[in-house]
Parts: structure tokens; sequence; C-alpha cells
């Protein structure tokens, strides 16, 4: 059986030329993943990128699995920290207004770097420390569970824990795609308005339902083109 590779590093830095090392290893990193691909990736490649030697990037980083998880941590923190402001920002606002806000500041935080979250999300194996990437929304999940129980007299769903896993999924993926693959004719805001009034369709009490207007009816069929 294969044994997996080490994915915590062997040292932290601690003076300021040892930090501006390693944060030219880690930027270095995210240039060749997002240049080469992950299967690509090299150690020797980052050192190259990152204007240090094989032996430097060593102290450091035994792995390129090491490297990785470094960087997906880093960026992680950022998204984190962007994610928990906002939604202290929108604690006490009302549902509507939550919604639309934290779904607008899940795409800024996938827009900070877009063609490397691609990457990271559709190209890193889950491994050992690697595995946080999946673990990202764990912490917002806890936040958002938490707002929607001091109202859930306001919303339709009974069981918050199916709820909450349905938004952040649905979220995650909605804003990923919004954030990485948007046609140019359509704005960003116009679909974080349209997958704001999704959820809150999802979200609102049944008989609000009562007061949307009645669908459209359809008059003629139109046969697909060949």
């Amino acid at each position: 059986m294969r044994a997996r590779p080490r994915t915590t590093p062997r040292k932290a830095p601690r003076q300021a030329r040892s930090r501006a090392t390693v944060d030219a290893i880690l930027a270095a990193t995210a240039q060749v993943l997002v240049r080469d691909g992950y299967d690509r990736t090299s150690t020797n490649r980052v050192a190259e990128v990152a204007g240090v030697s094989i032996g430097s990037l060593y102290q450091y980083y035994p792995s390129k699995e090491a490297l990785v998880a470094a960087l997906i941590e880093r960026h992680m923190q950022r998204l984190a920290a962007l994610l928990e402001t906002k939604m202290m920002e929108l604690a006490d606002a009302p549902v509507p207004v939550a919604v639309r806000g934290l779904l607008a500041a899940l795409v800024d935080a996938k827009t900070l770097e877009p063609k490397l979250q691609k990457v990271l999300m559709e190209q890193v194996p889950r491994v050992g420390r690697l595995c946080k990437v999946a673990q990202m929304d764990q912490h917002f999940e806890q936040l958002l569970r938490g707002y929607l129980q001091m109202r859930q007299a306001q919303i339709r769903p009974a069981n918050l824990d199916a709820a909450v896993f349905l938004l952040v999924t649905t979220g995650a993926a909605v804003t990923h795609a919004i954030a990485t693959d948007r046609p140019e004719h359509i704005s960003v805001e116009e679909l974080v308005d349209e997958t704001a009034e999704m959820v809150m369709r999802y979200l609102r009490p049944d008989e609000e339902e009562d007061a949307l207007p009645p669908p459209a009816r359809i008059t003629e069929l139109h046969p697909l083109p060949s």
C-alpha cells in the first residue's frame, strides 16, 4: 500500500527574511498550479518560479502535497475571514437582505483568485491536510444555522440541519459557477439576484406563495431545433 505523502510543513518561518521566502514559494505554487495544473506541478518548477533553490524550498515543505496544503490553508483563511465578517454584519438583517448579502459575499470570496480556486476544487486530490478544501464551509454552516434558528418562525423549513446543508451546498456550487464560468452577457448582480430569489422561494413560509402571480399558460409548443 502506497504511503500517503507528508502534507505538513517542516518548520514555520520566524524571521522576516524566511517569511518573505515562504511567501514567494506559495505565490509561485499558485502560479504554477494555474499555469500547469496539479498533475504537472512539481517542487522543482515551483522553486524555479519562486527564484529559490530546491534546498531552500525543502527546508519548509517536504513535498508538492505539503506546498499545496499550505497554499490551501492560507487561501481558506482569507475566505473564512471575508465570510465571517459579512455574516456578522448581517446578523440582525431581515432574511431577504441577509440571503442576498451572503450570496454576494460568497461570490466575492470566490473571485479572490478564481483560477486558483478552480484548480483547487477540481484537480487537487483530497488527501491529508488537503481535505480541508472540503471542510471550508464548516464554520460558515454553524453561523448560518444560528441565524436561521433565530428566525425559524419566519421560514418554512422545520429541519434546520437539512436546510443548512442544502443552502450551503447549493450556494457554494452556484456561486463557484458565477465566479468562474459566468457567461459574459449576464452580470454578476443579475445572477446573484436570481439566486437569492431561488433561495427565498425555498425559505419563505408557505402562505406567502399565495401572493405569487399564477404561472403563464403555455399556448404553443415549439419544436427543438434539429
